[in-house]
């Protein structure tokens, strides 16, 4: 039996990183934006705390700890949704330190934050281990991690799986879904932690059509986005196809329009 080879973790974190800066990740992070909401309440957010988000995107969760008058720092590698980030933060006048940088090697101090926060970011990280230890070394003891990641029993599980039908994905590369799960968490967290708190929530989408998401989705979902570029006319219509029926497999509606849930987990864990 052939071993599974080793990722090129480096390479890629490369091709993630031109996949979320194609498309416009923002259009979708918009509709999110009560996931950073709930978040911030469920670590409960003091005023004056040092709160750090990672994998920002265009700053949902680092908007939602401003808003509660948190000192913040969001951090991503996508410039583009970084200047989104900034411009969402001018609009509302909310003082938001954006950065450029890596999750799985974040430029500040051990014990820097009181508080780090992560809304569907770095579940995407390549090297997990990295990225969890990462989290672990930033956060104060007694300080908070909180994120929200999608299930892999769920909408998006299921979204990635038929993606991956299509174009699989890189041989030996741990499925982000990990982190959506307590046995998952458990494992990148270990005893960095010394309680870990979990509650599955159900995001709920609302388009005009299953198709009007798919379309939607690809134009704007950068691992969708890149997928569909990977196939050629037959194949870019038979994942269409596929995904449609995904979202008409989940739609509660009955008006024509679609509307249904993604379950994702919500985590708070205490720094040891």
């Amino acid at each position: 039996m052939n071993a599974t080879p080793n990722p090129d973790l480096a390479a890629i974190k490369g091709r993630q990183q031109k996949a979320w800066s194609s498309g416009d990740y923002g259009k979708v992070g918009t509709t999110l934006v009560v996931m950073a909401e709930l978040l911030a309440e469920a670590v409960d957010l003091k005023p004056t705390q040092r709160v750090l988000d990672v994998a920002c995107g265009n700053g949902n969760a680092s908007l939602a700890a401003a808003r509660r008058f948190c000192e913040v720092v969001g951090i991503d590698y996508v410039p583009m949704l970084l200047d989104e980030a900034r411009e969402r933060a001018k609009a509302e006048g909310l003082p938001v330190d954006f950065r450029e940088g890596d999750a799985e090697d974040l430029p500040f101090e051990d014990a820097s934050f009181d508080v780090v926060l992560s809304t569907l970011g770095v579940m995407f990280a390549p090297n997990q281990d990295k990225a969890a230890a990462e989290l672990l070394r930033v956060c104060k003891p007694g300080g908070r991690i909180g994120m929200a990641s999608w299930v892999p029993d769920g909408y998006i599980g299921d979204l990635f799986r038929t993606m991956g039908k299509h174009v699989p994905p890189p041989a030996g590369l741990k499925p982000p879904f990990r982190w959506g799960t307590e046995e998952g968490l458990g494992e990148l967290l270990g005893e960095g932690i010394g309680s870990l708190q979990t509650r599955r929530r159900s995001f709920v989408w609302r388009f005009p059509s299953a198709r009007h998401h798919v379309e939607f989705m690809r134009g704007y979902y950068g691992p969708l986005s890149k997928a569909f570029e990977t196939l050629d006319e037959g194949g870019q219509e038979a994942l269409e196809g596929e995904l449609i029926s995904l979202v008409e497999h989940y739609n509660r509606s009955d008006d024509g329009t679609a509307v249904w849930g993604a379950d994702y987990l919500e985590v708070v864990a205490a720094r040891r």
